[in-house]
């Protein structure tokens, strides 16, 4: 990893921001040309499931494990401009132990005040953990290939600040809490957000298809969410990177890591100290 990406670290406003409200977005956080190789890469993914019946013309596809598609998508994984405010907000001990990508074609449905249902992630940790607040354990950045600054393209709706709150209250289940706002973003931008804000996907009214990558970072002891295979990555990985695809020595490499566990420590120690703790 090159030392040049600390000129992306979290900056104090950025994580005031974030601790506040549970969101951050950073604008042109992909250039235009990579935004359109992104693109196209993921137009050919789904064109592809959609030729083998697995997208519907009008349905949101779901695409999980996507990382291993193409290089393009695994580059993301410790993205220099990204990377930094990861660890700035979970520090070093991290992972990606969640990925998905999502292509919201135009529903053709009339406009109503209907969202998919508000949640925290991470189900059962939910309801499992003793603790309140419910704690962080992991956050995502979302990169948007297409334009949703613009409210009714299949925005996710938020209401800021939630990410400290148990629960919330939703007029008549499907309606919007008080506070929720739709996250508006132009193409390009990276919106990171805690795992714990309460948060819904809502219908896409427009004619421009919803298309954003998800790359969920947690730390290192959380099981992965998705049945990934991107430990076919680990010998082509650097260490940093191989550690960001979950790889360990052995089982307990992920509770008590060494510096070969987390190779990502031991950079931290020399290029940038005050962020190893």
């Amino acid at each position: 990893m090159d030392p040049s990406c600390l000129q992306h670290r979290l900056t104090d406003s950025e994580r005031r921001t974030f601790e506040e409200t549970g969101i951050l977005q950073i604008e042109n956080a992909l250039s235009p040309d990579h935004l359109a190789e992104l693109t196209q890469t993921t137009d050919r993914l789904h064109a592809q499931e959609s030729a083998a019946g697995r997208a519907k013309p009008d349905a949101a596809m779901f695409y999980p494990n996507f990382v291993p598609v193409s290089p393009l998508y695994t580059d993301l994984v410790d993205y220099d401009r990204i990377l930094p405010k990861v660890w700035g907000i979970l520090g070093w001990n991290i992972y990606l132990y969640h990925a998905h990508l999502i292509v919201t074609p135009p529903s053709g449905q009339e406009r109503t005040d209907k969202t998919f249902g508000w949640h925290q992630d991470s189900g059962r940790v939910n309801f499992d953990m003793e603790e309140t607040p419910r704690p962080r354990l992991s956050i995502k950045v979302a990169y948007f290939l297409s334009d949703t600054s613009e409210e009714g393209r299949g925005n996710f709706w938020v209401v800021p600040g939630s990410h400290r709150r148990d629960r919330i209250e939703v007029p008549d289940g499907k309606g919007q809490p008080e506070g929720a706002v739709p996250v508006l973003a132009k193409p390009g931008t990276a919106v990171f957000f805690d795992r714990r804000l309460w948060h819904a996907a809502s219908p896409n009214w427009s004619d421009v298809t919803r298309k954003v990558l998800f790359y969920g970072y947690g730390y290192r002891w959380i099981r992965t969410k998705d049945d990934m295979t991107v430990n076919e990555l680990w010998p082509s990985s650097d260490p940093i990177r191989r550690q960001l695809l979950g790889h360990a020595l052995n089982a307990n490499g992920h509770y008590s890591p060494t510096d070969e566990d987390a190779p990502l420590r031991g950079w931290l120690k020399e290029h940038s100290p005050q962020d190893v703790r």
